[in-house]
């Protein structure tokens, strides 16, 4: 490709320069689907979850205590109300695809039918994967996801019960495919020893993720509760996040379930969505080598106000695992995995670590808030420290998210195709100026 010719010619172009902002506005376009006051464009309804942060009263924005609710049931209360270590992603998934807390009963032939569908395709790992491998891990689950189309009998049968079941069986892949993505890569590019393990159908699906990613397949009790966690309340979050958006976008227009997932992941893996765990990580890292972790609060605020001012870690201006779109005062998921956290971080004599998180979100919050306005921390604030205690790789942070958000987008999928139906199609107006064809001797 001439690269100069393309540069050039881009850069005399004023077809990507010449839209002023007052056009918007005038035309009453919202940027990035967002009304003036903040909050989301609707564009749909569900009945999957709720993500509240503020009440409109009397036509006016009011900031609330966020809560994130599952099919009606707060994520505090089905967090805290586990009843073991175990199986409480399985049951968080039961919910939000059929709607109800299952019996035991139900949660076990449940588990049992993820179980079954554990495994692998026969020689998919040697053929999709490690043949293959990609030095993005999300671009990985991307062709993996779309590998296992060409394993499904009927696969562009998008009836919502046969869409419920493949949704399923990739849901209980993900595990592999994860992990699979991982060892192909490293045993690829960094020469490591390729060590795969195949997935114990014992297992709930948080413990098989440690015991796929470690090489001698052991992890605690403690360590399997807390990822457990961290997949329920990253399993869903409402309508109208971008992934579960796409999803409902993609398959709006009749096409098969696993180009609609592959979708997701593409949009799960940009910094701005999925990706900002490790953002937020790799800035605390940077922030820890820089003060220290007994740093005061004035050497927080003067490392604060050096990444405000584009002087510090990437010179984007943001402080990462702060601010959401829809929580204001807190974010629920965040407050969960705090308490998560200290309970390990103690176990593993991190207190450190965990004591500095807890000071700099304290002193973050209070310089980035302003004019009477609080600041939210999000759940990426936390949860880059918990796949570190866990010793997850950082490039395993996203995929585990895809992990979770399957089955939410699963449970938007269906929905959409039994409510609504109707292919998405948005407008956009045009403001460029109207010209004549010119022949080509003539331009």
């Amino acid at each position: 490709m001439n690269d100069f010719f393309i540069a050039q010619t881009f850069g005399k172009s004023s077809y990507y320069t010449d839209i002023p902002n007052h056009l918007f506005k005038e035309h009453n376009v919202k940027k990035g689907l967002r009304n003036d006051d903040g909050t989301g464009v609707r564009v749909g309804l569900t009945r999957v979850s709720d993500v509240v942060g503020y009440n409109i009263e009397d036509g006016k924005k009011v900031n609330v205590p966020g809560k994130l609710y599952y099919r009606g049931i707060e994520i505090s209360d089905l967090v805290n109300g586990k009843e073991s270590s175990r199986y409480g992603f399985e049951e968080t998934s039961f919910l939000l695809l059929f709607g109800y807390l299952p019996s035991k009963k139900e949660l076990m032939d449940f588990t049992a039918s993820l179980r079954q569908s554990y495994p692998l395709p026969n020689e998919f790992l040697e053929k999709n994967m490690l043949r293959t491998p990609s030095h993005n891990l999300m671009n990985s689950l991307q062709q993996s996801i779309l590998a296992l189309y060409n394993c499904d009998e009927d696969p562009d049968n998008i009836d919502p019960y046969e869409t419920l079941l493949k949704g399923i069986n990739i849901l209980a892949k993900l595990p592999s495919l994860t992990v699979y993505a991982y060892q192909s890569k490293i045993h690829c590019y960094n020469r490591e020893s390729l060590i795969i393990h195949y997935p114990k159908p014992e297992y709930s699906i948080a413990e098989n993720i440690l015991y796929l990613l470690r090489k001698d397949g052991k992890f605690t009790e403690q360590e399997a509760n807390l990822l457990d966690v961290m997949l329920m309340i990253h399993a869903d979050h409402g309508g109208g996040n971008n992934s579960t958006f796409t999803n409902v976008v993609i398959s709006s227009t009749g096409t098969d379930i696993y180009s609609s997932i592959s979708a997701s992941i593409g949009s799960l893996k940009g910094p701005k969505h999925g990706g900002a765990n490790i953002r937020c990580m790799e800035m605390i890292k940077a922030i820890e080598k820089e003060i220290g972790f007994h740093a005061t609060e004035d050497q927080m605020k003067r490392v604060i106000q050096k990444i405000l001012s584009k002087d510090f870690f990437d010179r984007t201006g943001l402080v990462y695992g702060l601010g959401h779109a829809v929580y204001t005062i807190s974010d629920p998921r965040a407050d969960l995995l705090k308490i998560c956290c200290e309970k390990l971080a103690k176990q593993k004599k991190r207190e450190d670590e965990y004591d500095f998180l807890t000071k700099f979100e304290k002193v973050a919050k209070s310089c980035l808030a302003g004019n009477g306005k609080t600041l939210s921390n999000n759940v990426d604030f936390y949860s880059g420290f918990a796949y570190n205690m866990l010793k997850i790789p950082e490039e395993i942070f996203t995929p585990l998210f895809v992990c979770a958000r399957m089955v939410g987008w699963l449970a938007h999928n269906i929905e959409n195709k039994m409510y609504d139906g109707r292919i998405m199609r948005p407008a956009t107006k045009y403001v460029g100026q109207t010209m004549p064809y010119k022949k080509r001797k003539e331009r």
